[in-house]
């Protein structure tokens, strides 16, 4: 079964810089979209940002510019590089995955900041 485990959230005050990580394991394929939604309270889940197996990438629009993502697929890992971080950035990271017939989701992880 394949599992998502995120790291690397916290609490960061307007204008700096986190790195977040999903790793994935169980997984005897590999993960063709690979990426990040977030979940604010009041709010539906957005897309962040994800990235192909091929390399292809597609990030939401609020985060255009601020935001890199990036995969190593050797290591089953993504990462999200978040930089000029802004209170409206707060939620809960999801890491996401799919394998283009099912879909996996990590616990997530909070990404908190502050004004």
């Amino acid at each position: 079964q394949v599992q998502l485990v995120e790291s690397g959230g916290g609490l960061v005050q307007a204008g700096g810089s986190l790195r977040l990580s999903c790793a994935a394991s169980g997984t005897s394929g590999s993960i063709f979209r690979f990426g990040w939604y977030r979940l604010a309270p009041g709010k539906q889940r957005e897309l962040v940002a994800l990235a192909t197996s091929g390399g292809s990438t597609h990030y939401g629009n609020s985060v255009k510019g601020r935001f890199t993502i990036s995969r190593d697929n050797a290591k089953n890992t993504v990462y999200l590089q978040m930089t000029s971080l802004k209170p409206e950035d707060t939620a809960v990271y999801l890491c996401y995955g799919d394998d283009l017939t099912l879909v996996y989701w990590g616990q997530g992880t909070q990404v908190t900041v502050s004004s």
